[in-house]
């Protein structure tokens, strides 16, 4: 039986994943595999995708990744959805839909990001796994891509474990609350604010949430950057 994601939930959106087992990326602090995904135990609930959909649009891989057996498996899979977008941390975007990459997973998360120099028309924007330590990185990757005019959405890191993945300085700028449905050290309003009001005059730049922190929500229901970016990729792909 299909799950929802409830981060989802009441947004337009609804998330597929039609692979079994974990992804192989393994990005520390993935909620997928965390072992507090809503689709826990994963080995009883996976695959999981909708059938019917009439209005909505597929988000593919909210867990693992889309490049992982495309062709075998994702592609067969998703081939009903007339609506749908791609996930993935491989810069390898040979998809027939609008696609996110992910541009600095796992260990690249502090200290690198993919550089697509040409970006193909089917890039709907590239998420940066972001943090307050990590700025500097963040800034290059805002600037490489901006003057490539693809959307950047940032996208704050939660640590579902414990407080010590977060340098001493930086613990300030935590705070441990609930987020969708678990607790984590997630970043404070005033942290967020102090990095989005950086690129308040940059139009290319977006939070994954409208607004992050205490004071924030990050159902996806109340952002919309996902809605935006497919019809605007889909746009560009259908010019003639």
């Amino acid at each position: 039986m299909y799950r929802e994601n409830p981060k989802t939930k009441g947004s337009g959106i609804v998330c597929a994943i039609p692979q079994t087992g974990l992804c192989p990326m393994k990005c520390k602090d993935c909620f997928f595999q965390s072992g507090r995904s809503y689709l826990e135990p994963l080995k009883d609930n996976l695959p999981n995708s909708p059938d019917n959909i009439d209005f909505q649009i597929v988000r593919i891989n909210d867990g693992n990744d889309s490049n992982n057996k495309y062709e075998q498996i994702v592609k067969p899979r998703t081939r009903q959805y007339t609506h749908k977008f791609y996930n993935t941390s491989i810069p390898i975007l040979n998809f027939d839909s609008p696609v996110v990459l992910t541009v600095n997973p796992g260990g690249m998360t502090d200290i690198d990001f993919h550089k697509i120099k040409e970006p193909p028309k089917n890039l709907m924007f590239v998420r940066f796994r972001t943090n307050t330590w990590n700025v500097e990185l963040q800034k290059e990757c805002i600037e490489y891509y901006s003057t490539r005019e693809v959307p950047i959405v940032l996208t704050f890191m939660a640590y579902f474990d414990d407080v010590s993945k977060i340098p001493q300085e930086h613990k300030v700028n935590y705070v441990f609350r609930k987020r969708t449905l678990n607790s984590y050290w997630a970043i404070t309003t005033k942290a967020w604010h102090n990095i989005m009001d950086y690129y308040k005059n940059n139009k290319w730049v977006y939070s994954c949430g409208k607004i992050e922190g205490e004071l924030g929500d990050t159902h996806c229901r109340f952002c919309g950057n996902c809605l935006r970016e497919y019809f605007a990729t889909k746009e560009r792909l259908n010019a003639k």
